[in-house]
């Protein structure tokens, strides 16, 4: 299970972030990135962070260490803000704690390269969890100590908002023309070679053991947390195995709409005709 820390004192926010996460201090004198389950996404924000974050780090890849925060409101009684303030009261219990990275930098394509095997395995891995929210526009990666490190999983694995249809939404292909590390010639062979392999249903069973219980309860159509965490098993096992086969890397050509009618229709056919003559068949 993730360890449980304390939250001691509310930082500052981070307002890069929808959900409005915070820098928070602990009991265990770390500093932490926390997340809230009173943030507008919910719970299930939470619970992909925790899965994937943790299927990430045992596949290698770097992630900042999770915890579980216990939030008491009352350390926000100072807060100015009163949007943060709204959302202290509307979190208190426990919460997801990520491990500050003092001194990152958010990744640039152009500044930070990254060779095809890594790029490949993050690529791999994002298709595995469906992430929607790795593209140049929002990479959401840093670079620490001069390694890549990968951070926000809450837009991931979509098909747990609507279970009915879960396993036909992970049985879907990805597509990875618009993902920030598509240029750098991601080797997703490679990838699935030394990742698939380790993407068992005991892996799985671990990982999603380590979602908290009062953040699983009362989902819709499961009688039991176990229940639940076995669906994300079943969704994710089938997808680790054939998911390389349809990752779509390169982006659709589309033809150009062209300037407006009414900006050139009274124009005529280039080359223009002239009734000048050249300076040399004067």
């Amino acid at each position: 299970m993730l360890t449980e820390v304390i939250a001691t004192r509310y930082v500052t926010p981070l307002r890069e972030g929808g959900s409005l996460p915070g820098i928070v201090e602990a009991d265990d004198l770390g500093t932490y990135v926390m997340k809230f389950t009173g943030a507008g996404q919910g719970r299930k924000t939470l619970v992909a962070e925790v899965i994937c974050g943790r299927l990430a780090q045992r596949l290698g890849l770097r992630v900042p260490t999770l915890v579980q925060m216990q939030l008491d409101p009352v350390i926000g009684l100072a807060e100015p803000d009163q949007e943060v303030q709204e959302l202290l009261k509307a979190s208190g219990g426990l919460n997801l704690g990520m491990d500050y990275l003092p001194g990152s930098i958010g990744f640039d394509p152009l500044a930070y390269r990254v060779d095809p095997v890594e790029a490949g395995r993050v690529v791999w891995f994002d298709a595995l969890i469906n992430n929607v929210d790795r593209s140049w526009r929002n990479p959401n990666m840093l670079v620490w100590h001069g390694d890549l490190w990968l951070i926000d999983h809450g837009a991931t694995m979509i098909w747990h908002h609507n279970w009915p249809t879960a396993q036909a939404a992970a049985a879907k292909p990805y597509n990875a023309s618009d993902h920030v590390l598509a240029p750098a010639g991601p080797d997703i062979g490679a990838a699935a070679a030394a990742l698939a392999p380790l993407v068992t249903e005991e892996l799985l069973t671990e990982v999603t053991a380590e979602v908290p219980d009062e953040w699983l309860v009362d989902e819709p159509g499961f009688d039991s947390t176990d229940a639940l965490r076995r669906a994300y098993v079943e969704a994710l096992l089938p997808r680790a195995a054939t998911i390389h086969e349809r990752i779509s890397l390169e982006a659709e050509v589309k033809a150009s709409a062209g300037p407006p009618g009414w900006l050139t229709d009274h124009l005529p056919e280039w080359p223009h005709k002239t009734d000048k003559k050249k300076s040399g068949d004067e």
